[in-house]
């Protein structure tokens, strides 16, 4: 009787541990400002699709003609998938327009809730719960 206790007590506590690490993991308010949106344009220069989060990186030219990378985080593979985005949707060298919301430490980098193909195509990226659509978009 007592291993079957040990048993169930130890799987509570491991699934416990495992969804607070989980919560803990994809809280979009510990990295992100959702008082700070922003609309970047740029060309694709690298995509990284792995769990738990993809990532897009996209040359952005400023007012003066300087270009910045930029990071944007986007939900898991999978997800993406669901809603028709993948690999070859994005390669590198294909421009788009990204909306989000900026790190809090204000390095080039944001997390991505939606981007806009030059054909106009819409896709949806963002997979945090806590993560607001924004509003208003804001230049870097």
């Amino acid at each position: 009787m007592l291993g079957k206790y040990a048993t169930f007590t130890l799987g509570l506590v491991a699934g416990v541990g495992l969804s607070l690490s989980a919560q803990a993991h994809h809280a979009f308010s510990a990295e992100f400002d959702a008082q700070k949106p922003i609309e970047l344009k740029g060309t694709i220069t690298q995509a990284r699709w792995v769990n738990p989060h993809s990532w897009i990186y996209v040359d952005v030219k400023d007012k003066d003609g300087n270009v910045s990378n930029w990071g944007f985080e986007f939900g898991a593979p999978f997800s993406l998938k669901q809603k028709g985005l993948t690999k070859t949707t994005l390669p590198v060298g294909t421009e788009i327009s990204l909306k989000g919301y900026r790190s809090k430490n204000g390095e080039n980098y944001a997390y991505s809730t939606s981007i806009t193909l030059a054909n106009g195509t819409v896709y949806q990226t963002g997979g945090a719960q806590d993560a607001p659509e924004p509003t208003a978009a804001a230049k870097p």
